[in-house]
């Protein structure tokens, strides 16, 4: 079944944009532009702003560039991606670890950092009184069946003094945090730049356990922009061009976080705008957060959470880290 619907959108991607990196006319303007496609990692949202402001406020264009976002019906982009069968996509850092140490390693390297700290944590009712990774024991946990879930919660709860066997995992699939914890289970792994602003907004009051607070090595980032080792090769500039209208798309969202939101809306019109707009707010201070430019990603963060991976086994060979990084298609600051 995956095969299947891999196959099919790699069809419509042709079908609909034409051959990646084409060239063609801007209709009605006679204008070269190259055409590229983005693949997102998971629905439109506000970690992908930058990206639709960008595209909005013409800044490819600048760059001599016409850009497609998709989202991919399953999977992620990783695989596609180094498949040739777009220029950019959106992932994270544990995909990019897991893409490059396997067996039939993927050449894909991330290019950029959407945001600069991971956001990501447990959260449940405040009513189930789970404070810390302690309070897991005796509570149900609904996950999407992954691995790293598992080796999470246990080394939160080992780093807690609290007893991993004591918990319970369900699987509940993609079911929504809010319905998720109201009907099956008890706590959840959400991003706050979402779910954790929904809360607020729903006056529905949550505990949120940032994973960072109990073990460093768990900062990392998450989403990122890849590339395919291929691309950055052949077309270093056209990389350049890509993540010089990107940066000023995130910076005008860290400027203007509330008008740029429009831009998402317009493209995901199906989006909670009252949501999207508080999220949006919050991703503000979280884009570049206290790097020195917006994007810029460091090898100790790339370092530090691979170690923990291969620690817990959650990947069979260590990984080369300057292979699967780079900042030096980003725009000087």
């Amino acid at each position: 079944m995956y095969k299947k619907s891999v196959l099919l959108f790699i069809v419509s991607v042709f079908l609909f944009t034409g051959l990646p990196g084409s060239i063609f006319a801007d209709e009605g303007i006679g204008e070269q532009l190259q055409k590229i496609t983005v693949l997102l990692d998971w629905i439109p949202n506000t970690n992908h702003t930058g990206l639709y402001l960008a595209k909005e406020n013409g800044y490819y264009r600048e760059e001599g560039l016409s850009v497609v976002i998709i989202q991919p019906s399953e999977g992620g982009s990783a695989a596609l991606i180094a498949a040739g069968q777009g220029e950019f996509g959106i992932s994270y850092q544990e995909q990019v670890t897991y893409a490059r140490t396997t067996k039939e390693a993927l050449p894909v390297k991330a290019i950029a950092a959407i945001i600069q700290h991971n956001t990501s944590g447990f959260a449940s009712p405040m009513e189930r009184g789970i404070e810390t990774p302690k309070d897991f024991e005796g509570k149900k946990y609904g996950g999407w069946g992954s691995p790293m879930e598992i080796a999470m919660i246990k080394a939160l709860m080992e780093n807690d003094n609290g007893d991993f066997s004591k918990t319970e995992i369900i699987n509940i699939g993609a079911i929504d945090f809010f319905t998720s914890v109201r009907e099956h289970v008890d706590y959840t792994w959400i991003y706050y730049g979402w779910d954790g602003v929904a809360a607020e907004q729903k006056d529905f009051p949550i505990n949120f356990i940032l994973l960072q607070d109990y073990d460093s090595s768990l900062d990392f980032y998450t989403p990122v922009i890849i590339a395919s080792e291929d691309l950055l090769l052949k077309e270093p500039e056209l990389a350049r061009r890509f993540l010089k209208a990107t940066t000023k798309g995130y910076n005008f969202c860290m400027e203007n976080p509330e008008q740029a939101v429009e831009a998402l809306l317009k493209n995901a019109p199906e989006t909670d705008r009252d949501i999207a707009i508080t999220s949006q707010k919050y991703l503000a201070s979280q884009f570049q957060a206290d790097a020195e430019r917006w994007g810029e990603m460091k090898e100790e963060v790339w370092k530090n959470y691979a170690n923990w991976m291969y620690e817990r086994k959650l990947i069979d060979e260590e990984l080369d880290v300057n292979a699967a990084f780079t900042n030096k298609f980003l725009p000087e600051k």
